[in-house]
């Protein structure tokens, strides 16, 4: 199948009972929906508990939004000086450069925000922010992400990339990214060429589960390891995920094997809906501890 959008699309996949689109439709219509192909063949639909299809498939639970819960819990909008920056720490920003993703996960710290149809940064305003960071010679590291700026077109990337590389003060671009694991066909040879610039740029995987790491993301993780662009991973720690030691060992150890550095493993935020994700931070304190 196509990429599935919607839950009549997640019902003929077999991914959702036909007697459940009532309950889950409040979340569908808050909420964007995406299973690429890739991730739709990770899926066992005979598990309930299915560690990939609870990342990507919605949830009524979603449509339940705790008093603590907030629509920006990270504090972006107050650390925007301009549109499609956020300079929340002296020497780095973040570069949100678009709103899309391959795929959306259910437990997203931006999911108010992202969505199908998000215009992205572009014209004036991509003018605007790169002004800024030029502006700003204490900035040496830019961080791209979104939406998922693997998302754009290998010209537009590059073009991007380009002109942060030809602002002096900036020493590393960083790219936070899904696409290598949930649509690995977008790693073509043009877009691992626009990551190959005139300064350093370093990718972060973002993976969750060691069945992401199989099938066609392995020759994808390839062709970037073999073109010498460093990757990192970052994981989101989540309740029927990954919320144990074997699956997190099984993990770590698949990504260096893939040639990944181990690097974030995320204690899920405030996000509206996603409280059925989160363990609190004594749990995850105890798998870090077994872990090591």
């Amino acid at each position: 199948m196509a990429t599935a959008r919607d839950l009549g699309q997640l019902v003929a996949a077999g991914f959702v009972a036909s007697d459940a689109v009532a309950d889950l439709r409040p979340v569908a219509e808050r909420y964007a929906i995406a299973v690429t192909d890739t991730v739709a063949a990770l899926i066992d639909p005979s598990d309930p508990n299915d560690p990939i299809a609870r990342q990507f498939i919605p949830d009524p639970r979603e449509a339940i939004t705790l008093d603590h819960e907030r629509a920006d819990p990270i504090g972006d909008a107050a650390h925007s000086p301009v549109p499609g920056i956020v300079h929340r720490y002296p020497d780095r920003v973040l570069l949100k450069l678009l709103h899309a993703c391959p795929v959306y996960c259910r437990f997203c710290f931006r999911r108010e925000m992202v969505g199908p149809g998000g215009e992205a940064l572009d014209g004036p305003a991509l003018t605007q922010a790169i002004a800024y960071i030029a502006a700003h010679p204490a900035i040496w590291e830019v961080i791209l992400t979104g939406g998922d700026p693997l998302m754009l077109s290998p010209r537009r990337l590059a073009a991007v990339i380009e002109q942060l590389a030809a602002i002096p003060h900036v020493g590393l671009v960083r790219i936070h990214s899904r696409v290598p694991v949930v649509d690995p066909q977008r790693i073509t040879a043009d877009l691992v060429a626009a990551l190959q610039a005139a300064k350093p740029v370093w990718l972060l995987i973002h993976t969750n589960h060691p069945r992401e790491l199989t099938g066609p993301a392995v020759p994808a993780i390839a062709r970037l390891a073999d073109a010498g662009i460093p990757l990192l991973s970052q994981s989101v720690l989540s309740r029927g995920v990954n919320d144990d030691v074997d699956t997190l060992t099984q993990l770590m150890r698949r990504l260096v094997e893939l040639r990944i550095t181990p690097h974030y493993l995320h204690h899920g935020d405030l996000a509206p809906g996603t409280s059925h994700f989160r363990l609190t931070i004594a749990e995850g304190q105890r798998l870090v501890a077994a872990l090591q």
